[in-house]
């Protein structure tokens, strides 16, 4: 994916934001990914059996595990992305957030809502 580089404050800004949306730990996140809750939710392309919110978890796992000055364009691309779609779907709360397929989604992108 070809991306246009952030210069450094931007990096920085996009590390902080996904910092603060992205609230689950890496470990937490592997754990989610593994139930059914988790493969149950999210768009899947034809022949794929992985959601597109699923891949991204594991994405997601790879960049809490590095370091910043490891990270790169393309991880800053996926940030964005993830920064992008919590901010997106959080807006679209249902009335019966608990135990929804909305919870479910956002967890897979590393956001658990249920987090204060």
């Amino acid at each position: 994916m070809a991306t246009t580089a952030l210069d450094q404050d931007e990096k920085k800004d996009v590390k902080k934001e996904f910092d603060e949306l992205v609230n689950m730990s890496a470990s937490q996140i592997e754990k989610w990914l593994e139930t059914e809750e988790s493969r149950s939710v999210g768009q899947k392309k034809d022949g794929e059996d992985e959601s597109t919110g699923h891949k991204s978890g594991e994405k997601i796992i790879a960049i809490l595990g590095k370091k910043t000055g490891d990270l790169t364009d393309d991880d800053y691309a996926h940030m964005r992305k993830v920064i992008s779609y919590i901010k997106r779907h959080s807006a679209q709360e249902p009335r019966n957030p608990e135990d929804s397929n909305w919870e479910y989604s956002l967890k897979n992108w590393g956001h658990d809502p249920t987090k204060k």
